[in-house]
């Protein structure tokens, strides 16, 4: 059981290392839309998301799009981690617990 705890404690270590070493982020998804669908005419970028509850969509310049491809990219690893760190806390959680009612 001390094994499986101190396990858990390093992959949560782990985990928060990799939360520092993110940087941007930003919620959403970017995709290109067209005033034309059928002939893939007048193309840009839009960005639409939920935050606090609030749908919001929004244009984006061609040369803000490598950036913001990288800031979604982070936010959704930065959701994965996050939950990857709790589902580690409620298994390490659960062994104290059950360590202490065997006692």
């Amino acid at each position: 059981m001390k094994n499986t705890l101190t396990g858990i404690e390093m992959q949560i270590d782990r985990i928060k290392k990799e939360l520092q070493a993110i940087g941007e982020m930003r919620p959403g998804s970017l995709t290109r839309q067209y005033h034309s669908p059928h002939n893939k005419k007048g193309g840009f970028y839009q960005l639409s998301y939920t935050h606090h509850m609030k749908s919001r969509t929004a244009y984006v310049r061609k040369e803000f799009v490598a950036d913001l491809k990288r800031q979604i990219k982070n936010y959704k690893r930065f959701k994965n981690l996050v939950n990857k760190w709790v589902d580690l806390s409620i298994q390490y959680s659960k062994i104290k617990i059950d360590s202490a009612i065997k006692k």
